[in-house]
């Protein structure tokens, strides 16, 4: 089993929310609030980019299930929700159909087969791995797409002026010891690089302030399309 960063500090960020808030608050603010609003704007934008029903989706990071959630609402697909926090997963399974399966995840690989998943979604995940964990995921993630298949994933970039503050309150976090997670950038360039490497496309950026999707909403954090190539 791998040895992360971040498990033990989330695991007790996570109980500490359970201790002193009702738990639908604890389980919205474990991942950054707005809980209903921020996982309908996520449900959209995987339409905007060819989510269908039939398709096979992992929803990689999946916190308390605010995805989850919304994509049972709007679609009918095969679903799997990874997360490394066991209570975040109880709380999304109780908000979600029988069918939906939620596993725990502490490894470097992901517990999907080979060329089974029509689309992987990780949204604020690479925003809290180091570089090295974003590739070996990214990875693993190719194997288990079909041709054709997509990665759709956020992240935060120092070339966005809106994300600068997010870098700002994490260094003072840092000054003070108090950071309870990481917070990593990862810019463009660096996208294209992994892409590169791994055989992906790059399908598509989207600037983080911008709000292509049809109800106006936005995330909040850039976006990155990758593309498994179909077979030739």
């Amino acid at each position: 089993m791998a040895k992360f960063h971040f498990v033990e500090d989330y695991e007790q960020f996570v109980r500490q929310l359970m201790r002193d808030l009702p738990l639908d608050e604890a389980m919205s603010r474990a991942v950054g609030g707005d809980y209903d609003r921020i996982g309908a704007v996520e449900c959209e934008i995987l339409k905007h980019f060819g989510l269908k029903d039939g398709d096979s989706v992992v929803d990689f990071g999946r916190g308390s299930g605010r995805l989850a959630v919304n994509l049972a609402k709007e679609t009918r697909i095969t679903y799997l929700g990874l997360d490394v926090v066991q209570d975040l997963l109880n709380y999304a399974k109780t908000k979600c159909p029988n069918s939906y399966r939620f596993v725990k995840n502490n490894q470097l690989s992901l517990p999907v087969a080979d060329d089974s998943v029509d689309l992987f979604a990780a949204f604020s995940i690479f925003t809290h791995l180091l570089h090295t964990e974003c590739y070996i995921y990214l990875e693993e993630m190719y194997r288990a797409l079909r041709p054709g298949g997509r990665v759709v994933a956020s992240f935060l970039e120092f070339s966005t002026p809106s994300h600068w503050g997010i870098f700002t309150t994490t260094v003072g976090e840092q000054r003070t010891s108090s950071v309870p997670h990481l917070n990593t950038f990862i810019e463009r360039s660096v996208w294209e690089i992994w892409a590169g490497h791994l055989g992906f496309e790059i399908a598509q950026f989207v600037d983080g302030p911008a709000a292509p999707w049809p109800s106006g909403t936005m995330l909040g954090q850039s976006v990155v399309v990758l593309s498994k190539p179909p077979v030739r």
